[in-house]
């Protein structure tokens, strides 16, 4: 390890964060993250997406790494293209936290992810898909709970998305996990999952620990995450949440905001 570099683990969330909105990466922050592992840290990415949704742009990245996927539910190596741990979500314990949601706010919008590596994910009427990922149209409701689930997302026609998660969490925060992962998308997980379990089992495989770790997010998802590494770094475009309980906020993910951190230690 460089005697420079402070950091054996940088830990990067994917949208908004090390992506730019067309899914790229600049070449600065590639250059960036390289010198890091060359002065001896590890680069994990720790992204909501689930391993289907991830894994083609780990492939553009060459990246061949360990990734943290579907919000801490899935640790994934994406140089042998195969999950290493995955956690579901209890579907009888989902559809209780379901009709006690939608007994406060009333009926929501809902899609889901189904487990493994190939697992498809099911939007139901109404719901909206943020970009242009693939996904399968559900046309009866009972087929959410035909096959193991990592995660179920809603949206509600009314209320924005602060609105919904305080209120799922209000209603059923002893069921299931509410996190908020971006624009339009809250997720119940299985309670207890965040972004912090699946990092802490990435690292342990590496020999790596919390206290030697920087993070970079973007979204109130990435706050377990701040909590357990050393130093947590909110994108400019950050959500207030995330930014409250960062150490730093650096540029946005459209203008290098984790290569300006990094360059600081590097030479």
């Amino acid at each position: 390890m460089s005697a420079a570099f402070p950091y054996t683990l940088v830990a990067t969330d994917l949208d908004g964060t090390l992506l730019r909105s067309d899914e790229s990466i600049s070449r600065r922050t590639r250059d960036a993250l390289a010198a890091a592992t060359a002065a001896g840290a590890a680069h994990i990415v720790v992204t909501g997406r689930s391993a289907p949704w991830t894994r083609h742009i780990l492939d553009d990245l060459g990246y061949r790494g360990l990734a943290v996927c579907a919000q801490g539910a899935q640790v994934y190596h994406a140089g042998e293209h195969r999950l290493l741990t995955s956690v579901t979500l209890d579907r009888q314990l989902a559809g209780v936290a379901l009709a006690k949601i939608e007994a406060e706010v009333g009926p929501l919008f809902l899609a889901a992810s189904r487990d493994g590596l190939d697992g498809e994910v099911l939007v139901g009427a109404g719901y909206a898909v943020t970009g242009n990922l693939p996904s399968t149209p559900l046309s009866d409701v009972s087929d959410l709970w035909a096959a193991p689930l990592n995660k179920l997302y809603i949206q509600h026609p009314r209320l924005s998305d602060d609105e919904l998660a305080e209120a799922a969490r209000q209603a059923a925060g002893g069921f299931v996990t509410v996190a908020m992962a971006g624009e339009g998308i809250v997720e119940l997980l299985p309670l207890g999952l965040s972004k912090a379990t699946g990092l802490s089992l990435a690292a342990r495989r590496l020999g790596l620990k919390a206290a030697d770790t920087i993070a970079f997010g973007d979204m109130p998802n990435d706050v377990p995450m701040f909590a357990w590494a050393s130093y947590g770094v909110a994108m400019a475009n950050a959500h207030d949440e995330l930014r409250t309980v960062a150490d730093e906020v650096t540029s946005s993910n459209e203008e290098d905001g984790i290569a300006e951190v990094l360059e600081r230690w590097l030479p």
